[in-house]
């Protein structure tokens, strides 16, 4: 395979660990994982499937924080390097642009993506059942909330990092008022971030395709945009004798129509073996929710979520990602 372009922002200072040598696998985790242990900050029982961002010379992030009362929520935070975080002791409080106040009862999950002229947030919104709630922010200090995106029930909101023909594009997995035991995902456009239709089906969970992502699949980080097409890196969820197995894959989207699926994953690039994916809150568990890609070295830090208790990194390199996408993966169109 040739040389892959990679249609995103240089990162000079991102995150990295060279491959370990006698390490044969596509991605590889960080020696010091995790990098932010459950209890960063006072208020929280645990910190995970969090989302992260370069900005400006540094990084931003916005983090899942469950707290001692067990409440759901997002809170922001900093970092000089990736990989040394400060988060905000209380959670993100939106300023409503919003027809009327939107009350949630939970936040959970967040992804961030820069677009057009600010980061915008999605995430699990509690509003008469989980849907996908829309905000924005310039600096991660100041949060305005829009409308949901999404009648209930619905999770896994991920942006695109661009208009796809002269329109907003999200990706979502519909789902129910509990813990889901089904799952695909689903495309759907918008002209001003607020009104979404032009749904069209994407991916489906299944045996078919291989156990680990036979129960249900959800888009993980913000699509890469590569000129083999969108780099969707996705978890998918296997129902053991003993629960759910969370592991992560990735997909290769059709650049103008990312409905089409042009491969995916037969086999997980990652899934829970060490003892901070396998032991916490939700055993069993690496859940994919941000990833850093440099456009000149191809280099690839995935951040995940580890067993709903801490957050992690794996590394890689997108062009290697993507050629074993195609030896081992699923040819789909």
């Amino acid at each position: 395979m040739g040389k892959v372009d990679i249609n995103t922002e240089e990162i000079q200072n991102m995150p990295w660990e060279n491959r370990p040598t006698e390490c044969t696998d596509v991605l590889w985790r960080y020696s010091k994982n995790p990098i932010i242990k459950r209890n960063l900050i006072k208020r929280s029982n645990s910190i995970f499937n969090s989302a992260v961002v370069k900005f400006g010379e540094k990084f931003a992030g916005v983090f899942r924080v469950d707290d001692k009362s067990r409440s759901m929520n997002i809170h922001s935070g900093f970092s000089n390097d990736g990989i040394n975080w400060t988060l905000s002791e209380e959670p993100i409080n939106f300023i409503q642009k919003t027809r009327d106040p939107l009350i949630s009862s939970y936040k959970y999950d967040p992804r961030v993506t820069w677009l057009e002229d600010r980061y915008y947030l999605t995430w699990c919104n509690g509003y008469y059942g989980p849907t996908i709630g829309v905000g924005y922010t310039y600096d991660f200090k100041d949060f305005y909330q829009i409308e949901n995106a999404l009648l209930p029930y619905n999770r896994n909101g991920v942006l695109f990092p661009r208009k796809v023909n002269g329109k907003y594009a999200m990706l979502s997995r519909p789902s129910d008022r509990g813990h889901t035991p089904f799952g695909d995902i689903f495309y759907s456009e918008s002209p001003d971030m607020i009104h979404w239709g032009c749904h069209r089906f994407v991916m489906a969970a299944g045996h078919q395709y291989s156990a680990w992502q036979s129960l249900k699949i959800g888009a993980g980080p913000t699509p890469i945009e590569t000129s083999e097409g969108w780099l969707l890196i996705y978890h998918g969820v296997l129902l053991s004798c003993n629960g759910y197995v969370y592991s992560f894959g990735c997909a290769l989207l059709d650049n103008e129509k990312p409905w089409i699926v042009k491969y995916r994953t037969r086999s997980y690039l990652l899934s829970p073996q060490e003892y901070y994916e396998c032991v916490g809150d939700v055993p069993n568990v690496a859940f994919p929710g941000a990833a850093l890609c440099d456009s000149q070295t191809g280099r690839i830090a995935i951040y995940y979520g580890g067993a709903d208790t801490v957050v992690c990194i794996a590394f890689g390199y997108v062009e290697e990602i993507i050629e074993y996408l195609k030896s081992d993966g699923i040819k789909m169109v």
